[in-house]
């Protein structure tokens, strides 16, 4: 491996120990600096902070930062479902990050606590990873964005069976929590969304919460059986987990949108349930969530990120949705294949979350793309 990339190791074995031995195996004995990402699978929750405290014994390497997910993922390889943790060493010396625990709701306090650092180094991208059962989490999410001045987060919520682990130098829970980089780190970014859009945006005129009574002044359901076309319209059972309401992101100059789930249908008076608040006013679209489209957008994605790197990349994070990997690219590693024959055989490490974080928004059926150069 050059020199100039990052070194990184993706194991699985029978316990942690083992796997951290693996590892520690593949990584070098002089790590090139002082921060490290980790993701490790749900089953080794309860163990987390023994491997961070055995890791960083071994390597010297103070600052930890990642989670435990249901699928973790590396170049070209994705594994769900068995012991396995994946790791990749920075560069970065101690005056290029700081490493922040869970912010439980306005993050004021903690910048304010490092505003000298954050001028100095022009600080505003930060690499997250947030609790989904924590609700003030979206919130959080948008106040850090906006506090850092026009701050740019990536990253995703943990996916878990059982305990919802964040790692922030140690096993942390709730809120947010990650590592904010200082300009040098130059980490440069992408978003691809799991669906396509059909039909044309609609206004909702009436609704209670989530719950939609009707579309441009008609009934909800009349509109959406309309946008689905005929096949669907006649059986809607068939609509489950293929069709989804997608919420466009007032003054995005990318059609960017966010993605949520039908969570119910009322023939009988027409209604419809998403998984979000639509007050009336509110512009939504229709999506259908299609694998060559999928396909199409990682493809676009990754070809517009290399063009505007300003220089080799060193090393990458992936933030992908648990809805995507095996079942919307494949088996046998497909989607992590795909973005290695496109971004080329860059060391990268990541994880399958339960929410994708893109500059100041949770995301759903995403894939975020950070690359550093």
């Amino acid at each position: 491996m050059a020199s100039t990339t990052f070194p990184y190791a993706h194991c699985t074995g029978n316990d942690w120990h083992n796997i951290c031995e693996d590892l520690l195996a593949q990584l070098p004995s002089q790590p090139p600096g002082n921060l490290a990402f980790i993701y490790i699978a749900d089953v080794l929750a309860g163990d987390v902070d023994r491997i961070v405290d055995h890791l960083r014994s071994r390597t010297g390497i103070v600052h930890w930062v990642g989670s435990v997910a249901q699928g973790v993922c590396s170049s070209g390889r994705e594994t769900y479902e068995e012991a396995a943790i994946a790791v990749m060493l920075t560069d970065l010396a101690e005056e290029d990050f700081r490493v922040f625990p869970p912010l439980h709701d306005d993050p004021e306090e903690w910048l304010e606590s490092i505003a000298g650092w954050r001028e100095r180094n022009l600080a505003s991208i930060a690499v997250v990873h947030g609790d989904p059962t924590h609700q003030a989490t979206p919130h959080t999410i948008e106040q850090l964005a906006d506090q850092l001045q026009g701050g740019f987060l990536v990253g995703g919520l943990t996916s878990s069976d059982g305990l919802q682990v964040q790692i922030a130098d140690r096993a942390a829970g709730g809120g947010l929590s990650g590592v904010l980089l200082a300009a040098k780190a130059n980490l440069q970014t992408g978003l691809s969304q799991g669906c396509s859009l059909i039909g044309q945006p609609h206004r909702v005129s009436e609704s209670q919460r989530n719950i939609l009574s009707s579309l441009d002044g008609l009934p909800a359901l009349d509109v959406f059986k309309e946008d689905i076309g005929a096949e669907l319209a006649a059986d809607l059972e068939q609509v489950a987990g293929r069709i989804f309401a997608a919420l466009p992101i007032p003054g995005s100059d990318t059609r960017d949108y966010l993605v949520r789930n039908l969570v119910g249908i009322d023939p009988k008076h027409k209604l419809l349930a998403i998984g979000d608040i639509a007050p009336a006013g509110t512009l939504i679209q229709f999506a259908r969530r299609d694998e060559n489209t999928a396909r199409e957008d990682l493809v676009h994605m990754i070809d517009a990120l290399k063009a505007r790197l300003p220089a080799p990349a060193k090393g990458a994070l992936y933030h992908t949705c648990l809805g995507r990997g095996r079942y919307q690219f494949g088996d046998d590693s497909a989607e992590l294949k795909l973005i290695r024959e496109h971004l080329g055989d860059v060391p990268l490490v990541g994880f399958y979350a339960n929410g994708e974080i893109f500059h100041r928004r949770l995301y759903g059926y995403t894939g975020v793309l950070s690359v550093f150069c």
